[in-house]
């Protein structure tokens, strides 16, 4: 007699199995298969909807605006988007996260309002150098992000190619994943400075100043540090095709490299969606041309794509309303809408849906050392699944409950596919309207020990 058991159609990253079971005991999946099921205390059916793994986001930003979102607000926008545990980065306004104390210090205060569960990516400050990476595996970071590119000098700082090498042969000794976000300074400066002196500051100034090529030279880079390394690297948003050509060919040669795609470069088009939206679709690398949408689409069904996240962060909208495109905020609000927006083009595209098991929820918990209990429905694993839905329908930020921003560059889009439920570690936390967890509920997950 089993604690609980789910019915509908099962969702591997192999495959799709109808009529299938889920099995829960304790929080934990503790069989599944098809056909006459177990005996179990509670059955909920779900009938021919999809029960996929609970999505993992591999790419969070709670903290870039101070007073906005919070772990309130994205973990609660996550558990309405069947996404179950979040993995956030160390660029918190006023806040880096580049000690084994601040990390620590992040995690009791995301525990006190997350409401489904969550990761925490670790960062140096440049005058540290790799000091205080292994003080920071030792506190549970999942991974280490450093950027080729200086956002900011302070918040999200450039790491320079020597010292970069430094942290990648520290990162190496800890066994987790160095994450870079990639795009080639010194060339996106020089552009800047052309379209300043062109005097182009439409929508087209971003993508002008951000060149396919700042991202491919600084991903040859990162790629190259890691075959002197050792070290398993991770490209954290890759906006081009020619990006996972590389990345699938170190894999060739026998190193750990990985590419990620944010659904927004899956979705989104430069010459309809950027020049429609303005600020509202700013992000950095920029949304490219349909013609390189349709190439990265190629790469995922070829399996170069390693996973889809989301690099979610809620600006106020005064943050990305400037009329001049390159005085905007770079991010947008999307984690209420990662596993719908996927599973949606998925199936117009006529891809297997096994696709979104793989790539939102095992690959991820494979690069951040948590698949022993995450990513997975199989025997011993957490029990956190998301129910999906065939329906069609409309996003309207404004009318949603569950995200702080009030705008999204989905607004209006249809939409094939919703989330019904979401159920973490065993306890349904969205009925398919409201989330139903508390603050306090989400709890800190640290790579596997092994």
């Amino acid at each position: 007699m089993h604690d609980l058991l789910l019915t509908g159609t099962i969702v591997t990253p192999a495959a799709l199995l109808p009529d299938g079971w889920v099995a829960i005991d304790s929080g934990r999946i503790a069989r599944l298969g098809q056909g006459p099921a177990p005996a179990a205390r509670r059955v909920v059916e779900y009938g021919p909807d999809l029960i996929l793994p609970g999505g993992i986001d591999a790419q969070v930003h709670s903290r870039s605006q101070q007073g906005q979102e919070d772990f309130l607000w994205t973990t609660r926008a996550a558990a309405a988007g069947g996404i179950t545990t979040i993995a956030d980065m160390p660029y918190d306004a006023g806040f880096l996260v580049c000690t084994a104390d601040r990390l620590r210090q992040k995690a009791a205060e995301a525990a006190g309002q997350a409401r489904v569960d969550f990761a925490l990516w670790g960062t140096i400050a440049p005058d540290d150098g790799p000091a205080h990476i292994p003080d920071m595996a030792r506190a549970g970071a999942c991974g280490f992000k450093f950027s080729t590119f200086g956002t900011d000098p302070e918040r999200f700082p450039r790491i320079p190619a020597d010292l970069l090498a430094r942290c990648f042969e520290a990162v190496a000794q800890t066994g987790l994943i160095a994450g870079v976000h990639n795009e080639d300074d010194a060339m996106v400066r020089a552009r800047l400075d052309a379209v300043a002196r062109a005097g182009i500051t439409d929508w087209r100034a971003h993508g002008l100043s951000r060149p396919p090529l700042s991202e491919t030279l600084a991903m040859a880079q990162i790629y190259e540090t890691a075959a002197a390394t050792g070290c398993s690297a991770h490209v954290v948003h890759c906006s081009v095709a020619r990006g996972y050509a590389l990345c699938a060919a170190y894999r060739q040669q026998g190193f750990d490299t990985t590419a990620e795609a944010c659904i927004h470069y899956l979705v989104l088009d430069e010459e309809n969606d950027v020049a429609r939206l303005g600020g509202r679709a700013k992000v950095n690398p920029p949304i490219r041309p349909r013609a390189e949408v349709e190439g990265l689409w190629a790469h995922l069904a070829a399996g170069n794509v390693t996973i889809v996240s989301t690099d979610h962060v809620s600006w106020s909208l005064s943050r990305k309303s400037a009329p001049a495109m390159l005085d905007n905020a770079s991010g947008a609000p999307s984690l209420e809408l990662l596993y719908p927006l996927f599973l949606t083009e998925l199936s117009r595209r006529s891809l297997p849906l096994s696709l979104a098991a793989r790539l939102l929820a095992k690959n991820p918990a494979r690069l951040f050392r948590i698949a022993g209990r995450k990513g997975a429905l199989a025997p011993g694993r957490d029990a956190d699944i998301a129910i999906a839905r065939r329906q069609d329908w409309t996003y309207d930020p404004q009318a949603s409950p569950h995200s702080i921003a009030g705008w999204s560059p989905y607004a209006g889009r249809p939409l094939d596919w919703r989330i019904a439920a979401t159920w973490l570690r065993g306890e349904c936390i969205f009925d398919g309207t409201q989330v139903t967890a508390e603050p306090g509920h989400g709890r800190f997950v640290t790579p596997d020990q092994s």
